[in-house]
């Protein structure tokens, strides 16, 4: 399957009990949140930095780093990591990930990808393997699930937790049409937002124990995130109809929207992959001249994009059925040409 060996896990967990300060530097999805969540709770040390200027982590964050004060830097779920950033840090790095394997030195790097190309394993996945605390099974749950894997564990999952997923179903019914769904875009949506409120969220999550905290508001840090969870998501349906309004017959669907809006290209995209299995979806946010791109689909189409980027200012890739990019503006038609012609081949 490719995920962490016995040995590897045995390392990440000794090296997590003897940090004194370590810092979680982690991708600003429900995957990258709930690696963080599942490592940080094992010994409840260290602090977080939420990474939103995706895919590079690059020299330009080290001054950012030094206030932290950390023994142990731990990379979760990013992408691409700069060698200069590696270096500067001056620390020992852990650098944890499932995207397309990248070569530095002086890392202790982990890719189930580097022994199985086609592996697809979520970082949450790999921190529940080294986490095991049966108790946040509903993190790891929720973080597979934000990144389209049915994990092997589910029916535990089943049977601990049926108020949020009754029985074994395919995946996009499961992830998009049960309440386990309201779960999994929890951990995207806190993220969103003002920093001081996502901030707050974030630390009042290390806290939680139960989802019906949340979901029930059996708690008054449960009451507080489903409010915020609940704000956001308003937002999140009334653009999620705004796009289902303008699908059409043609193959590739592709949906504008501007920076006016907070952003949900991700979410967007993979709802309406699981509404419309046939299609391609492209949900592109202008913001600074550029189009913020997510593309999805239930069929592979990153040699489609990779082509499509050629020529084009700008940049993109990421899993087979699930990319993203960042084109120029003016650059932004010529690319779907490009991307629909080879979509054909």
């Amino acid at each position: 399957m490719g995920m962490l060996t016995q040995k590897q896990v045995q390392f990440l967990r000794e090296e997590l009990q003897t940090a004194q300060n370590p810092l979680f530097i982690h991708d600003g999805d429900g995957d990258g949140l709930c690696s963080f969540l599942l490592l940080y709770r094992i010994n409840r040390e260290g602090k977080n930095f939420i990474f939103k200027a995706a895919p590079k982590l690059d020299a330009s964050f080290l001054e950012k780093m030094k206030g932290y004060h950390a023994d142990k830097v731990f990379i979760l779920d990013i992408p691409m990591v700069d060698q200069e950033f590696i270096d500067g840090l001056k620390r020992p790095v852990f650098w944890i990930d499932h995207h397309e394997p990248q070569k530095r030195d002086n890392v202790h790097y982990f890719n189930p990808r580097i022994n199985n190309p086609d592996a697809y394993i979520p970082t949450t996945y790999m921190a529940y393997q080294i986490s095991q605390k049966k108790e946040d099974l509903w993190l790891a749950t929720a973080g597979c699930f934000a990144d389209y894997m049915d994990p092997d564990f589910l029916p535990e999952f089943i049977e601990r937790y049926p108020q949020y997923l009754k029985k074994h179903e395919a995946l996009p019914t499961m992830i998009f049409k049960r309440p386990i769904s309201k779960l999994v875009k929890l951990f995207f949506f806190l993220l969103k937002g003002p920093t001081s409120e996502i901030r707050k969220s974030v630390k009042v999550l290390t806290r939680i124990e139960h989802p019906d905290e949340i979901f029930k508001e059996t708690t008054s840090q449960g009451k507080f995130l489903h409010k915020r969870f609940e704000k956001i998501n308003a937002k999140y349906q009334e653009l999620l109809t705004l796009a289902r309004k303008q699908v059409t017959r043609s193959k590739v669907f592709v949906f504008y929207y501007t920076d006016t809006h907070w952003s949900f290209t991700a979410n967007i995209a993979n709802e309406l992959t699981a509404l419309y299995p046939k299609k391609v979806v492209i949900i592109a946010r202008e913001k600074s001249g550029e189009m913020k791109c997510s593309l999805r689909a239930q069929f592979p189409i990153v040699t489609a994009l990779k082509k499509a980027l050629e020529g084009v200012e700008g940049y993109g890739g990421g899993h087979p059925n699930a990319c993203g990019a960042v084109i120029k503006k003016e650059d932004f038609e010529q690319f779907l040409t490009v991307f629909k012609k080879e979509l054909k081949k």
